[in-house]
């Protein structure tokens, strides 16, 4: 019952001067805000990652030539072929599938149109290994890579690039690097992961692009896709034992390859983002903090404005715990007050970066509760001394007071 009066005396209070509140609240308002749309930027793009990761196949081990580096530059040192990607291919109890790759980036032209479009040279088992969907047509054959067929498979967008009804150009021609192709087949949107969009790319057989495009033996990149019943770490002794001994290097010497975990790659961009989401979520909570602080001092002023009414309530009777509870209740009602606004506010700048700036954002029950939390708890910390100032007036002196 006095918990109840309490709120209601602390209501009539802020209802009284409602304008005061409203400037008092902003600190906490702003403050809770940024902590959510902060917190949501970041669970965003974390899930973000994850479902890139997903769509790009965290179970594939990326081989490529290690560098070497001379007068401080980084050089390439090409050492990969496809007789390592079929060395591997065979009897290999930790790797499932295997796809050589050759990239490089050419003009394609379609009509009149022209782009500078990576041109992957692969296998035909590239769209099973990488989770890849076919909107229109297919993949290209085993046979078509040992005839060293000119066909070719477009990424998701670029029908789009060429303002094009992709159904509509199967069986077209483009030109790479001035030789003509039969596009065959189209892919379903895939998803980019950071600077990397595969969507934007075109496949073509690993032997056309050899024999006909590029004219090299080598290639840039061997994926390994691990065996469902492996683990990675088994995996990756299995390749490297395997490239070792192809490339007949002694034991106690370096490898000339590197073997790359994505999942690595993913984690380390998701660790990344959490401390920039920590740290802008800091940054942002010292708003709360300097709230606080202007709560303090309102409440202070308060305490003076009303010293005459709290020595009225002691002289009929309240305790110095009535008077006490009755100001950190006001305290802590501004700022939950403040912290909801807030919350609401957080929400809704969340809502808009993800709608018209096409941002991640995602809005999680324990950052709002954290936020909503923490809010609370700045009420009652910097209540207490207002509080402990107006219990400890002296009735008599209250009532003295002008």
């Amino acid at each position: 019952m006095l918990l109840g009066e309490t709120v209601r005396i602390s209501l009539t209070s802020i209802r009284s001067n409602l304008f005061r509140a409203l400037l008092t609240m902003l600190g906490i308002v702003i403050g809770v805000g940024a902590v959510i749309t902060m917190v949501a930027l970041g669970t965003g793009a974390q899930r973000q990652i994850d479902k890139q990761m997903a769509a790009l196949g965290g179970d594939i081990l990326s081989i490529q030539s290690s560098s070497w580096f001379s007068r401080g530059v980084a050089r390439n040192q090409r050492t990969l072929t496809t007789d390592d990607a079929a060395a591997l291919s065979r009897g290999m109890k930790h790797v499932s599938a295997v796809v050589p790759e050759i990239n490089s980036r050419y003009q394609i032209k379609y009509g009149n149109q022209n782009l500078n479009i990576t041109t992957i040279g692969t296998t035909p088992n590239y769209p099973d290994v990488h989770g890849f969907n076919f909107a229109y047509g297919n993949m290209f054959s085993a046979a078509d890579e040992a005839a060293r067929k000119r066909v070719v498979v477009l990424g998701a967008e670029i029908p789009e690039m060429f303002d094009a009804d992709p159904a509509a150009l199967i069986g077209r021609t483009i030109q790479i690097r001035s030789i003509t192709f039969e596009i065959i087949g189209v892919l379903e949107p895939k998803g980019g992961f950071g600077w990397r969009n595969p969507d934007d790319d075109v496949w073509i057989p690993l032997s056309t692009a050899q024999f006909r495009v590029t004219g090299d033996e080598f290639v840039e990149t061997i994926s390994a896709k691990i065996a469902p019943t492996s683990s990675t770490e088994m995996a990756m002794l299995e390749i490297e034992r395997v490239l070792r001994r192809e490339h007949g290097i002694l034991p106690g010497n370096d490898n000339d390859f590197a073997i790359m975990d994505r999942r690595q790659f993913a984690e380390s961009r998701q660790e990344a983002t959490q401390v920039f989401t920590y740290l802008l979520a800091g940054i942002a909570g010292v708003s709360l903090v300097v709230g606080g602080i202007g709560i303090m001092n309102i409440m202070l002023v308060t305490v003076t404005e009303r010293t005459r009414e709290i020595g009225v309530r002691k002289a009929l009777g309240a305790t110095r715990g009535n008077i006490l509870l009755q100001f950190l209740v006001e305290s802590t009602i501004l700022c939950l007050l403040g912290g909801l606004i807030g919350l609401l506010l957080g929400a809704t700048a969340s809502a808009l970066l993800a709608r018209y700036a096409g941002w991640q954002t995602a809005m999680s029950t324990g950052s709002a509760l954290m936020a909503f939390g923490f809010s609370a708890t700045v009420g009652i910390v910097f209540g207490i001394w207002p509080a402990r100032r107006a219990a400890g007036l002296d009735p008599i002196e209250a009532l003295r007071h002008e």
